[in-house]
């Protein structure tokens, strides 16, 4: 539920003939080889997701709804009195584990990737599970994915975004700031609560209102990760570390960003997680605010009238 947007953004056509941005995102998804879609959903919004599935998905790719429980937690936790939200991206992933079994994507719902994108993350998934089972092969275990929180998570992958491309003209947005090696691993990334344009480029300003500048060129995450399930341990493990600093505080969130970026763990000699940064031209829009629709609206339909997508995308 989008507070800033005011209402389940996710459900809200866009597109000619009324699709949402989400119904892209499984289009796109579809065409670049994806086999199946799992959503991440509240159980209050079951009903609308069930209809939308069974009117536009059945029959063009498997779905499973999974549901993001407030008291789905390891062991030894509870709910703090007063907590209503959610506890963020990577409980969201954590949720949606027992529908996953090969190399996935994690996307937001109301985000506008691209085409290019996800064939990007299709390449390297593929490469990444032609690669596991030939290290299953030579250390001749079985080739099962082991999900233990000690085994490697493989190269996970991120895609990248121009910042300037990823403001919104309505007000401040997060943005995930990321630093990227030379050999296009990823090696950390801020959390930017308060970003917005500013001539050319934009500015960021922190909760005590200290102000970063930025050129607009830098590269971002916008959430758009490639994994295999061996991930699911590592998660779990650090979303236990959250609740154990974090676990008491109503409005703290665990995101994903902050999770990935405890897996890389830069400088320390046991981490297994490596993250490729794939760069792909891609071009990303979504709607923060509820006035970033307008623009939304435009930007498909003029992929639209370019021919890059049907103007009845299930016809």
């Amino acid at each position: 539920m989008g507070s800033r947007y005011g209402g389940l953004k996710q459900m809200d056509p866009v597109g000619p003939s009324g699709e949402t941005i989400l119904e892209y995102s499984v289009f796109d998804a579809v065409r670049a080889g994806f086999d199946k879609v799992a959503f991440v959903i509240r159980r209050e919004f079951e009903r609308p997701f069930e209809e939308m599935v069974r009117e536009r998905f059945q029959g063009r790719i498997a779905v499973e709804c999974v549901f993001q429980e407030l008291d789905d937690l390891p062991s030894g936790f509870t709910v703090p009195i007063g907590r209503t939200k959610p506890w963020g991206t990577t409980h969201a992933v954590l949720a949606a584990q027992a529908a996953i079994r090969t190399p996935f994507a994690v996307i937001n719902a109301d985000d506008f990737y691209g085409a290019e994108s996800y064939e990007a993350l299709a390449r390297h998934l593929d490469a990444q599970a032609v690669a596991d089972r030939r290290e299953d092969l030579k250390m001749g275990l079985d080739a099962d994915l082991d999900t233990d929180e000690d085994a490697s998570t493989g190269e996970c992958a991120m895609v990248g975004f121009r910042l300037r491309e990823t403001l919104s003209e309505s007000g401040a947005v997060a943005r995930g700031l990321c630093r990227v090696d030379e050999n296009g691993l990823l090696e950390s990334i801020v959390e930017l609560t308060a970003v917005e344009r500013y001539g050319d480029g934009a500015k960021s300003t922190d909760r005590d209102g200290k102000v970063t500048m930025l050129t607009g060129d830098e590269t971002v995450s916008m959430n758009m990760w490639g994994f295999t399930p061996a991930v699911f341990g590592q998660l779990r493990a650090q979303f236990e570390k959250f609740l154990e600093t974090q676990g008491g505080d109503v409005k703290a969130e665990c995101y994903l960003p902050n999770t990935v970026n405890a897996l890389i763990g830069t400088g320390q000699a046991n981490t297994r997680a490596r993250v490729r940064v794939l760069k792909t031209g891609g071009r990303w829009f979504g709607v923060t605010y509820r006035e970033d629709r307008a623009q939304v609206v435009e930007e498909i339909r003029r992929l639209v009238d370019g021919g890059a997508y049907p103007a009845r995308l299930w016809a």
